[in-house]
């Protein structure tokens, strides 16, 4: 299967390699350095749990053009970095699009990528992490390879042709009815958690410390989730809602363990991306009256760093 991979960072690169071993032609569309290293290395991942290294061949190109067809597009970037692409991938011809990370506006991105013509366009989320090094080398956090996937129209058509992809390689796909509800509930969760660490310079020592922060992301996530509530979106997985809401103090002292683990340091994060999450959930906060102090306090402190 021809498959292009429209993003050549961490989870990129990860997802790329899973289709190579997949028996898939592979193309990565990269640039600058990246290319070149790609070019010259091929992918070169440590993966951190399975102390493993692997490295794979690619397909490099610079950019898509609109006669260049593929049987599946994978768009992996971060929520800020969509916007570029959109009208790029709305020229392409090519039918078949996965747009795969935190994504706050699912609906907006779809309008614009059938704004030329009809496409099979499904959201995605890997359950994946990691860094990657100067030298291009990735350093894979992950547990076995999975992506959650959703189509906002019911039943994803393009199903088939999405397992026939991952056929030959151990790559869970585990599909969800109500995608954008997902997405929007791990907002919550990410952007108060990115905050904390972003406000204490990505020190986990220091944020585990915070005792002060982390009560506030929890508070904040119980806000949020509030929010998405007043709204008619169903919390998925539903279990956070009770965990936030009703055994605060466990939540707090859990993120204080995970920020002591050896491999948290090995995530990284861009608040870029983060304060592009800030202000989409902003325009959904202006659609009701539901009262968020916490979440405004959180967003207050980290974007006043942010842009001074």
């Amino acid at each position: 299967m021809r498959i292009l991979v429209y993003g050549a960072g961490v989870l990129g690169s990860y997802l790329a390699h899973v289709l190579v071993r997949g028996g898939n032609e592979v193309t990565v569309l990269a640039r600058g350095k990246r290319a070149e290293q790609l070019e010259t290395k091929g992918i070169v991942i440590r993966h951190y749990f399975q102390r493993r290294n692997t490295v794979d061949e690619v397909n490099v190109i610079r950019e898509l053009a609109a006669d260049d067809l593929y049987d599946l597009i994978f768009v992996v970037m971060k929520y800020n970095d969509f916007p570029t692409v959109l009208p790029i991938l709305a020229e392409n011809q090519s039918s078949n699009i996965v747009m795969v990370g935190n994504n706050a506006d699912p609906l907006g991105m779809q309008d614009i990528l059938q704004a030329k013509m009809k496409k099979n366009v499904v959201y995605g989320f890997q359950l994946s992490g990691g860094l990657r090094e100067e030298s291009g080398r990735i350093i894979c956090i992950r547990g076995g390879g999975q992506m959650v996937l959703g189509s906002l129209h019911g039943e994803i058509s393009i199903k088939p042709i999405l397992e026939n992809a991952f056929k030959n390689v151990k790559y869970k796909l585990a599909y969800h009815e109500d995608i954008d509800a997902w997405l929007k509930s791990h907002i919550v969760t990410i952007v108060a958690l990115n905050s904390v660490s972003f406000l204490n310079d990505g020190d986990l020592n220091q944020v585990s410390r915070d005792k002060k922060r982390l009560k506030l992301a929890v508070d904040m996530m119980d806000e949020g989730f509030k929010l998405l509530e007043k709204l008619n979106y169903t919390i998925t997985p539903a279990s956070q809602v009770n965990l936030v809401r009703k055994h605060k103090q466990i939540v707090y002292y859990g993120l204080k363990m995970i920020h002591k683990l050896p491999f948290m340091k090995l995530i990284d994060g861009s608040f870029h991306e983060i304060a592009a999450l800030f202000e989409s959930f902003n325009k959904l906060k202006s659609q009701t009256n539901v009262a968020t102090p916490h979440w405004d306090e959180m967003e207050k402190q980290a974007m006043s760093k942010f842009v001074g």
